[in-house]
């Protein structure tokens, strides 16, 4: 499918593993969440644009490169909460704007109680946060909210993925690209990943 990264990273699928077992507590967990995202993000990252600037080392004068773009980091609440902490790691001078929706269980589509954005974009290109694409409802919300708001590029980061999901995503936002670690067999009667790794807000905070 055209745009959508499915990462092989040796790394990203050992830490993929350790975050899907059941025996993983919340702090572990946390940290592996952490851990593929900065992965992710180092692949999702390789085509932002860059400026020669003047570099003074100890030794010499050089050139050297700096990110040209403005960077946004728009993390769907709660779950993608987990997520930004590695973003602002590999990139910390990046807003980061919280979008909140939560899936009502008994339909199953998203409902927006929280968006923090600015009246008009302040960023060149924003990268979507979201552990679990499953019915795809929140993040495709999501992504009509920044498009309405007048983002040009938007990308998505995920942890793992459904093929209802990124089938639904793909269909109404395909210029939108996905990076995610993995896409698994199917989504159940409740709207979970099979095999999937449970509630990834559950498991990030505790409350399962």
């Amino acid at each position: 499918m055209e745009n959508l990264y499915v990462s092989t990273h040796p790394l990203v699928q050992h830490k993929l593993a350790l975050m899907r077992s059941v025996d993983t507590e919340p702090k572990k967990f946390r940290e592996v969440v952490r851990e593929i995202t900065a992965l992710l993000l180092y692949e999702a990252t390789l085509d932002l644009p860059t400026v020669e600037i003047d570099v003074q080392t100890p030794l010499a004068h050089m050139k050297g490169h700096e990110i040209a773009d403005r960077i946004g980091f728009v993390p769907i609440l709660r779950a993608g909460v987990g997520m930004v902490d590695a973003a602002l790691d590999l990139i910390p001078t990046a807003q980061v704007w919280h979008i909140g929706l939560y899936r009502d269980h008994r339909t199953l589509l998203p409902i927006e109680y929280y968006n923090k954005l600015p009246v008009q974009p302040t960023v060149d290109i924003c990268y979507v946060l979201d552990p679990m694409l499953a019915t795809a409802g929140s993040a495709t919300a999501t992504v009509k909210i920044l498009k309405d708001w007048g983002a040009k590029r938007i990308k998505y980061v995920g942890l793992i993925g459904a093929p209802e999901g990124v089938e639904r995503f793909h269909k109404e936002h395909p210029d939108v690209p996905i990076h995610i670690a993995a896409i698994d067999s199917h989504l159940n009667e409740n709207g979970y990943i099979v095999p999937g790794l449970g509630d990834a807000g559950d498991r990030q905070f505790g409350t399962s």
